[in-house]
């Protein structure tokens, strides 16, 4: 069956080999203006505690929240080996290293959290309302970051049927082999052909497998990826019978963790709700949605499936699905006022 191999570059707009546009910036920068434009609707409609003058404010609060709560979390929940690695080469910390991709929802949400405690304490506002306003633009955040992720060719998914009509192969698999898989790199052979290395040649340096020999190796799966995204047709046919068949598990969460969420929050918040409501059920519903997605996505590597076969992702989702869920029930069943929702809200019929 010909499916589809992925072949997207992750450049919207290239200037160099590695310098350009990326699509996941501009993942991050729609969910921005979306969120600008929610909130600064809300605010000149008087639905919300914050005025208009006040939401560019809490807007770079939650960028920052967002940029380094996802770092900092991708570095403490999955590669704690950033926090101690120091380089003499700029940005010099691996916390730092963005350029390289590692950012974590769970940890952009935290990021989050606390950017809305700090402006909420500064400013005299229930930190919990302004979560509840982050909630909207942050499904879509996470619909356009999945996106993201699937141009990259990144956070792919697990095997799928040979038989599925939907699956992706993804270039990018190559990357994770190495001397464990002979099988997998000599399979390589007429990819690399493509590129002027005969099989002789691609044999011996799999063979050898010493620091030269991986070197050559490794520059040949950047070209190889790379060539995938050139839309070599000779390549592609070579790498066809060679990669496996996956789910694309980020449009698969797109759907789940962006998009279906989004509809449930719209519907949710159709009237005033009290503080708390809509961070608790957006917390709640994607953690669902994310227990749910993950079971088509492929572990991260060098962390794999962790106790009851569930991968790390789930386990994080579990813990703050619990958390989500106790603020919920207690947002419902506490006293007090109702904000939000497409109506103005009568209490702040006169908000100046």
């Amino acid at each position: 069956m010909n499916q589809y191999i992925h072949q997207l570059s992750p450049f919207a707009l290239q200037f160099t080999e590695t310098m350009g546009i990326r699509w996941y910036g501009l993942a991050y920068l729609m969910a921005f203006i979306c969120a600008y434009a929610f909130i600064d609707y809300m605010a000149k409609t008087k639905r919300i505690l914050l005025t208009r003058d006040q939401v560019s404010d809490f807007i770079t609060y939650g960028a920052i929240g967002v940029l380094g709560g996802g770092r900092l979390g991708y570095a403490l929940f999955y590669s704690p080996e950033l926090l101690t690695h120091f380089s003499g080469q700029f940005p010099f910390w691996g916390v730092l290293e963005v350029h390289k991709g590692g950012m974590a929802s769970h940890g952009g949400i935290l990021g989050v959290l606390l950017a809305c405690y700090i402006f909420g304490r500064r400013h005299k506002i229930p930190h919990m309302h302004l979560l509840d306003l982050t909630t909207i633009a942050g499904s879509l955040g996470f619909l356009f970051g999945r996106i993201a992720n699937f141009i990259n060719g990144e956070l792919y998914g697990r095997e799928a049927p040979a038989d599925l009509s939907w699956a992706v192969k993804f270039p990018q698999e190559i990357y994770h082999w190495g001397a464990n898989e002979v099988d997998k790199l000599m399979s390589l052979g007429p990819a690399a052909e493509v590129f002027g290395t005969n099989s002789a040649t691609w044999a011996d340096w799999i063979n050898r497998y010493d620091q030269s020999a991986r070197e050559q190796i490794n520059h040949m799966k950047e070209l190889i990826v790379s060539g995938t995204q050139a839309h070599n047709a000779a390549l592609l046919d070579a790498l066809a019978p060679v990669l496996t068949p996956r789910y694309p598990s980020q449009l698969i969460q797109c759907f789940l963790e962006g998009f279906l969420v989004f509809l449930v929050l719209i519907w949710v918040w159709r009237k005033p709700q009290k503080i708390g409501v809509l961070s608790g059920t957006f917390g709640f519903g994607y953690c669902l949605a994310r227990i749910v997605g993950e079971a088509y996505r492929l572990p991260d590597y060098g962390i794999g499936y962790q106790w009851l076969g569930l991968t790390r992702g789930q386990w994080l989702s579990i813990a703050m699905a619990v958390v989500a869920l106790a603020i919920l029930i207690y947002s419902i069943r506490r006293p007090g006022q109702k904000i939000g929702g497409w109506a103005v809200a009568p209490e702040l019929a006169g908000k100046k």
